[in-house]
């Protein structure tokens, strides 16, 4: 008798369960858009921030004016053969000594320059072997300090491109500090 009044009670519970669900009227949701988001189209233009200045959606992602990131250091020299020409005349990196990591900067030129440059500095990459890029300078044959390395790997000159992206302030110092290395050895 009390087995049967058990199963007498799970089925009256699944029944009644089972009745609360209607497919036709579903249940309400708290914050629909998290179910069901509203679909756009890739690189679509969006009126997400839209404002009468004219910037069509653009003043979200733009920082306040005057500010810097977090860790950012600011680069002072334009990207002109003026700044090229004044960043020559910094013949210091701003690196104290002791941080200096030859080790560091070598697996750094390894990694991102020897593939044009050569792991000598000799412009005899393996690119430059291939042909694939020609014109590659000798370290040996430039008047380079380390300021105008920087303003170099910072904005990039003729088919070499910026670095900036890749490498932080201090990387972009000791590989400055590594060329020079390089140029004594030539």
């Amino acid at each position: 008798m009390k087995s049967l009044l058990k199963i007498v009670a799970l089925l009256v519970i699944t029944v009644s369960i089972v009745s609360c669900k209607n497919d036709q009227k579903p249940n309400y949701q708290y914050m629909p858009n998290m179910y069901e988001s509203v679909a756009y189209e890739t690189y679509s233009e969006s009126n997400a921030f839209n404002s009468p200045t004219g910037l069509k959606g653009k003043e979200g992602q733009l920082p306040p004016v005057g500010t810097i990131k977090r860790g950012f250091t600011p680069y002072e020299l334009p990207n002109t053969t003026e700044g090229y020409n004044a960043s020559k005349l910094i013949t210091t990196s701003p690196l104290d000594s002791t941080a200096v990591d030859m080790k560091k900067a070598e697996e750094l030129f390894n990694i991102y320059c020897a593939i044009c440059h050569g792991t000598s500095g000799d412009g005899k990459g393996k690119l430059v072997k291939q042909e694939k890029f020609l014109g590659v300078p000798n370290y040996k044959d430039r008047q380079i300090t380390k300021g105008s390395i920087f303003h170099v790997i910072t904005y990039g000159l003729n088919s070499m491109g910026s670095h900036a992206n890749q490498l932080s302030t201090d990387e972009r110092w000791l590989l400055a500090e590594y060329v020079l290395k390089l140029k004594s050895e030539l």
